[in-house]
């Protein structure tokens, strides 16, 4: 494998079980890129993410990351490997603090307790408040920050902006340009509003019915009207 990706599909097909989600994927991101992971609902954005942690029944094709075949690896071994993982639902403990939730799974490395203050001060601001206790957008920052204290090699984030404020919308989208940018962090963002994520992201992937319909640069596609509108049905 090419130690430069840091994550490699090749050939890649999964299903629940009741029936095939992803068909012929195959996809490479370098280390220290983005990539946005674009397609309509139903397409299969969820299911890739959830094949590369190991929660789909892989039927087909390789999986290397960071120069390990993961293919056959438990979700557990795959997290510990450093894949990062922001679930749609955020899954935070609502019984805990917001500092005990950032503790409870940390892991030793460069973001540490009072660098997830810095970078959500709205959490600094709640650490005692219990998960139960705190907003929409509060709860996706925590579950972003609780990610990113196992410090993991690769952060996969499921719709990290679906639901939220518009105001809380841009408090998370200046995070995770930091965090992709700034600070060089792999990723997969898969997100419905191409335009909030592509200015973020390296390289972008539209699925279309569990296939890769379009692969290229992000900033091609943000120039690419014709094939945003044909794949996600918004006018460039």
């Amino acid at each position: 494998m090419d130690i430069a990706n840091l994550l490699a599909l090749a050939g890649v097909h999964a299903d629940y079980g009741s029936g095939e989600m992803l068909r012929d994927v195959s996809l490479c991101l370098p280390r220290g890129q983005s990539l946005a992971l674009l397609g309509r609902n139903g397409m299969g954005k969820t299911t890739l993410l959830r094949t590369i942690l190991g929660l789909t029944r892989q039927t087909a094709g390789t999986i290397h990351f960071d120069g390990l075949d993961i293919a056959r690896m438990r979700t557990d071994q795959r997290a510990n490997a450093g894949i990062g993982w922001v679930p749609q639902e955020r899954n935070i403990f609502r019984s805990l603090t917001v500092q005990e939730n950032l503790t409870a799974v940390s892991m030793p490395g460069a973001w540490t307790l009072a660098r997830i203050y810095t970078l959500f001060p709205r959490l600094a601001e709640r650490r005692a408040n219990m998960g139960n206790q705190l907003s929409g957008g509060e709860q996706q920052m925590l579950a972003i920050g609780r990610a990113l204290m196992r410090n993991p090699t690769l952060l996969l984030l499921d719709e990290p902006t679906e639901g939220l404020a518009p105001v809380i919308v841009t408090e998370v989208m200046q995070a995770l340009r930091y965090v992709v940018q700034g600070e060089g962090l792999s990723a997969i963002i898969v997100e419905q509003h191409a335009h909030k994520v592509l200015p973020l992201t390296d390289r972008a992937i539209i699925l279309d019915r569990g296939s890769v319909a379009w692969a290229g640069g992000s900033s091609d596609l943000l120039a690419n009207p014709a094939a945003i509108e044909q794949y996600l049905a918004v006018k460039g």
